[in-house]
């Protein structure tokens, strides 16, 4: 396992990360449901895994317990990330959203289940359209300025306004996201459009959630039949994740490597700072998933897998990647131009 760092920070974490959501889940006995837990979080552990990511409402709170328990002396040499914002109390109007009072309560609960005095990372979870802004990014900021929280990302918000939280937290000396979470894999690559160039562009870190597609990439569904016709009544949509799984299933079976490899090897190759995080139900499952880490695509297949799965990006991009406009926005010598900021190095394919 190699590192990377957390947006513009210095704090390291591992290429791939473990997520939390089904610890707490997995086995109706408690004493089972702890012992499945520590064989998974030890297994990526020996791997050289660091990043372990829950949430408040993981497991209904289970999640962070079990973390709490199994961890013991190990969790200050590893990168303890939990969120919140989703409704915890059923009843109680404001235990739920982005807001200071939930903010606070849902952190200090957190930590009472996770055993420690801080965590490392800190999402929001969601985005509470009822909470300015403003309210959010100062909050978080208290929190860290407390020594509670270290560093905050966000998860699951429009590109425009995590844009615009960062700026501001920029402007007035607040702690901005360095982290930016999203729904990412081979069957949803719309965040292309926005969420990831914001995130290049903020120099944030992306943890790539559901990268398997809830396990669609796994090859387990039958795909040996012909792709639907627009006959049947499919969508393109649908047309195109056939396509991308069969695709996936006939490259993992050249190399000799299990489709979930195949689409995490994929997903970790992609432009800017890329963290895939893996969650399994038993240690089997996370030795295949961490096996990705050893999956070499050639070019070819590289090739093959992201024309079958791309996606329109809409406008304005494809409007601004016709030829004549980009003469028109950039003269006509733009081919002669290199763009060899950091920033935007990776995105050079985006104007050319």
């Amino acid at each position: 396992m190699r590192y990377t760092l957390f947006g513009r920070t210095g704090l390291r974490v591992s290429e791939l990360a473990l997520g939390a959501m089904t610890l707490g889940s997995h086995e109706p006995d408690p004493r089972s449901v702890r012992d499945t837990s520590a064989r998974i979080i030890g297994t990526y552990l020996e791997a050289g895994g660091n990043f372990l990511d829950t949430a408040d409402i993981y497991a209904r709170g289970t999640s962070e317990s079990v973390l709490g328990e199994v961890l013991g002396t190990r969790r200050d040499s590893l990168v303890l990330a939990s969120k919140y914002t989703c409704a915890t109390a059923p009843g109680d109007v404001n235990s739920a959203g982005n807001h200071r009072k939930n903010l606070v309560g849902s952190v200090e609960a957190s930590l009472g289940r996770l055993r420690t005095d801080r965590l490392d990372v800190l999402w929001v979870h969601a985005r509470d359209n009822f909470t300015p802004v403003e309210e959010v990014m100062r909050a978080l900021d208290d929190l860290v300025r407390a020594g509670k929280v270290l560093y905050v990302g966000v998860s699951d918000w429009p590109a425009w306004e995590i844009a615009q939280a960062s700026t501001l937290a920029e402007l007035r000396g607040w702690t901005a996201f360095a982290g930016s979470q999203l729904r990412y894999s081979l069957l949803e690559r719309t965040p292309e459009r926005e969420l990831l160039p914001q995130a290049r562009a903020f120099d944030q870190t992306v943890f790539a959630w559901s990268p398997l597609a809830r396990g669609r990439l796994t090859g387990t569904h039958a795909v040996d039949h012909a792709p639907p016709a627009a006959a049947d009544g499919l969508d393109d949509t649908a047309r195109r994740e056939h396509g991308t799984v069969r695709a996936v299933v006939e490259i993992a079976e050249r190399g000799g490597w299990t489709p979930a490899q195949v689409a995490l090897a994929w997903l970790r190759g992609r432009p800017g700072n890329i963290v895939p995080i893996i969650g399994a139900s038993t240690e089997a499952q996370l030795t295949d998933n961490l096996a990705c880490l050893d999956v070499g695509l050639d070019p070819g297949a590289v090739e093959r897998l992201d024309e079958v799965s791309a996606v329109p990006l809409g406008f304005p991009h494809e409007f601004l990647r016709a030829p004549d406009i980009r003469e028109t926005v950039y003269g006509d010598r733009w081919a002669d131009i290199d763009d060899r900021r950091s920033t935007y190095r990776r995105t050079t394919d985006e104007v050319r």
